[in-house]
This record gives C-alpha cells, sequence and structure tokens, in this order.
C-alpha cells in the first residue's frame, strides 16, 4: 500500500503540544505495514484514559484535556487514526474503507495489550471505537460517548435511492455554509453536503479554516492552525477526503451489518457508559436517545449535556470533558 509520512518537522511548535509521539506498526492488510502515531503520557502502571479523535482532526484535539488527567495520576493514550496526525497517510481513496480503519486500529490496541480502559469517543472516534469496545469489551472499564455514534443503516431503505440521486447533483457548499446545511432539517440531511464538501470541495485543504468555521471559541482560535500542519498539500488529504462516505447511513453500505452485531454485544455492556453529548452539536443531536435506550451501562449514570459547546467539545469545554472521565472512573475506583 503506498502512502505518504507528513515529515515531522511540521509538527514543531504546536500550541498547547509538547507531547512526543509514539509509533507501531499495524498491518495494512496487503502484506505490508504502516506506522500509527500515539500519545503515551503518565505511569505505565497508571489507570489508562484513552482518547479517540475523529474527522479531520487528530490527538491535538485533546490538547486542552491531557494536562488535567495527567494531573490527576492517569496514563493517557491518545493515537492518530490512520490518514490523520503523524500516523502514515495511504495514497489512494480506495484504500480506505470502514472495515480497515476498525482493523488498523484493533491491531494497534492488541499489540499494546491495553486493559481496564477508559475511554472518551467524539465524532469518528466513536465509530471505529465503539466497534472495538464491541470486539473486546474485556479490555474496557467504561466508556464516555461525546458527539458520536455507530450508524447501521439509520435511514429507512425507500428513502435510499432519492437520496443518491440528489447526491449527484448536490452543490459543494462552502466551508461557512456547513453549519447551516446541518441545521437545515427541511431537505436531504447535512452529512450528505459534508460527503459531498469533502469529497470535492478545494477548502478541505485548509483545515484550520473548517475548524474555525465550527465556532472555535475566541480563547483558541490562533490554535486552530494545528489541525492544517498533518496536510502539507492535498495530497494527503486521501483519509479526510473518504471518512464521510464510510458512514453506513444507508441500508446497503458497507458496514451495517457489522455495526449492527456491535449493537448487539452493546446490548449487553454493562460496565459503566456515559453520555456527555453538547448543548448545540447540529451533527449528533439526539444521537444519545439510542445507547440510553439499548445499553444496560448507561443504566444510573449521571449523563450530563456539555455545554456551551459545538461539535468539538474536546477543545470548547475541555473542563467538563476532563470531569466527565474522573466521574465514571470514580465508579469503579
Amino acid at each position: 500500500m503506498e502512502f505518504k509520512r507528513t515529515p515531522d518537522a511540521c509538527f514543531e511548535n504546536l500550541a498547547n503540544f509538547p507531547y512526543e509521539p509514539h509509533y507501531l506498526q499495524v498491518d495494512d492488510t496487503e502484506g505490508g505495514s504502516l506506522r500509527l502515531a500515539y500519545i503515551d503520557e503518565g505511569p505505565a502502571d497508571a489507570p489508562v484514559v484513552l482518547l479517540m479523535h475523529g474527522q479531520p482532526a487528530w490527538s491535538y484535539l485533546y490538547r486542552h484535556m491531557m494536562p488535567a488527567l495527567l494531573e490527576n495520576g492517569f496514563r493517557v493514550i491518545a493515537p492518530d487514526l490512520i490518514g490523520f496526525g503523524r500516523s502514515d497517510k495511504p495514497t489512494q481513496e480506495e484504500d480506505y474503507t470502514y472495515a480497515r480503519h476498525v482493523a488498523w486500529m484493533s491491531d494497534w490496541l492488541t499489540q499494546l495489550d491495553l486493559t481496564g480502559i477508559t475511554v472518551f469517543f467524539q465524532d469518528w472516534g466513536s465509530l471505529i471505537g465503539l466497534r472495538l469496545v464491541a470486539a473486546f469489551p474485556e479490555r474496557f472499564a467504561g466508556v464516555v460517548l461525546s458527539n458520536g455514534g455507530l450508524p447501521a443503516g439509520v435511514i429507512p431503505e425507500e428513502f435510499s435511492q432519492a437520496i443518491r440521486d440528489a447526491y449527484a447533483s448536490l452543490p459543494v457548499v462552502k466551508t461557512t455554509e456547513l453549519g447551516e446545511r446541518f441545521r437545515d432539517t427541511s431537505g436531504i440531511p447535512g452529512i450528505f453536503y459534508w460527503r459531498k464538501y469533502c469529497e470535492l470541495s478545494e477548502e478541505l485543504a485548509d483545515v484550520g479554516h473548517l475548524f474555525r468555521a465550527f465556532d472555535a471559541p475566541e480563547s483558541i482560535v490562533d490554535e486552530m492552525d494545528g489541525f492544517s500542519v498533518p496536510f502539507p498539500d492535498a495530497t494527503y488529504l486521501s483519509g479526510a477526503r473518504k471518512f464521510p462516505r464510510l458512514i453506513p447511513l444507508l441500508q446497503d453500505e458497507a458496514e451495517v451489518q457489522e455495526n449492527k452485531a456491535a449493537w448487539k454485544v452493546l446490548a449487553n455492556f454493562d460496565k459503566p457508559f456515559m453520555l456527555a453529548f453538547s448543548d448545540d452539536d447540529p451533527v449528533t443531536a439526539g444521537g444519545d436517545a439510542a445507547f440510553l435506550k439499548a445499553v444496560p451501562g448507561c443504566e444510573g449514570i449521571a449523563h450530563r449535556t456539555i455545554g456551551p459547546a459545538g461539535h468539538f467539545v474536546q477543545q470548547e469545554q475541555p473542563e467538563q470533558c476532563v470531569q466527565a472521565i474522573l466521574d465514571i472512573t470514580g465508579l469503579y475506583d
């Protein structure tokens, strides 16, 4: 599998991110390997907190949560998904599949042999991470899910063809219009505009601008350039472009059945499972309801709404996110 590797120099002098990367080689599923980067800070024998990012972010998203977690005595581990951050970036969009992302992270997790994990998921971190929980439930002590989910063909089959037809003619909207598209519930769901944007927009190359457009707080707006550094030019963006098209929203899309199987495992997951969605995320609003209904570990948990915050709660309200982790770990200390 051909890949690109972002030069180390691109990551110098990042704001509030002094952490040195660690690396593991994972099976690329084609007879080769890919280098997966991750942050690993704190005592090796301390309780593990795993922080998983989504698209188009990387472990830098957790820069304002990591210090407080370390101060509270945790071992903090934050990987960069393949195609993001310091991890290798396969060059062809067809190299990226949902199944491969799960396989890559499963290989990484089992190589590190992590156990007793408390995990914080958001965005694609949850689509991949919840599959890890379903595959290795014995490795996880508790889950905090924020602004994420595990779609398994959520759009009724009778609407599939109409959506495909509409998608073909959707405009590629400007970065600044994406929030409005997600909030408009009168037509085609905003996630399909996001698919089209990531597939075709030249503006995606400026990932920092994208993060600014999603209502980054004024206090950290200057840090948004840190999200652009993994992508020195457009040839590094194949993974970011492909991710939205991997979300199994339609009934016949890849990994629908695998996600349904994961839901069956989660239906027996009785370890603490906290929902900490934000108060103003147009992307995943209401997504917590399915977990409250289906996952027994949600019972008796002090779920919370994080706010004011949009999609990227980790940098908008890091203290509240850390408190969620402290509260859930307090249940099994």
